[in-house]
């Protein structure tokens, strides 16, 4: 879609210095769960644009972003005070790194990568797939929704800092999955190598770097 202004529906806490945010969809608004969408809001008179990966299985009412909220940062604490009825310039959605009715599905998800994982995972789940998380962070956050997505039989590892993600990625990662890397720089390589040592193919994967 063109840049609209759109409403917000919900604004939550998903974990420290995380919220979620949904916006009520457009009409005819299409995208799935790993697209990410730009927002424009006013900072000091200025505007200032960020992307943010949609995280939720649909966009059929509304779509939900997930922000990593940097407290010193420029536009993250004005997300996070937004409430519902305000409004904010969006557009979109943009990327190819995203979840196209595969039927086996690994998200592997470092720091606000776990945003598109859990979209993606409960996406697959819905439409009779299978799917895996392995997702690393110091402070994990939407932990209810990896719980569910557990509870519904997906495999999900959630790991700290120092713990080995290729081990995790060894045991989720089959001949027939496909697989997404969602995270900053540094995790991508990390991510990409766990891959490789699984006997993966990390040129197959669906990439999105967050810088």
């Amino acid at each position: 879609m063109d840049e609209a202004e759109l409403t917000v529906a919900d604004v939550r806490s998903v974990g420290a210095d995380a919220v979620a945010i949904d916006f009520e969809s457009p009409p005819d608004f299409e995208a799935m769960p790993g697209q990410f969408v730009k927002l424009t809001l006013a900072v000091d008179g200025e505007d200032a644009s960020r992307f943010y990966t949609i995280s939720s299985p649909d966009v059929d009412d509304t779509f939900e972003i997930t922000v990593g909220i940097d407290p010193d940062g420029d536009v993250g604490p004005l997300l996070a005070a937004l409430s519902a009825g305000d409004a904010v310039w969006v557009s979109g959605p943009f990327g190819s790194s995203y979840y196209e009715g595969e039927p086996q599905v690994l998200v592997v998800a470092g720091g606000p990568g776990v945003g598109p994982a859990v979209g993606i995972a409960e996406r697959a789940l819905e439409d009779g797939g299978e799917a895996a998380v392995v997702y690393q962070d110091e402070a994990p956050i939407h932990e209810d929704r990896l719980s569910g997505l557990a509870d519904r039989g997906a495999s999900v590892a959630v790991l700290g800092p120092d713990e080995d993600v290729g081990a995790a990625v060894g045991d989720a990662l089959t001949e027939d999955t496909q697989v997404f890397v969602y995270g900053f720089a540094d995790f991508l390589d990390t991510a990409t190598a766990a891959i490789s040592a699984a006997g993966g193919e990390p040129d197959e994967a669906k990439v999105e770097n967050f810088g």
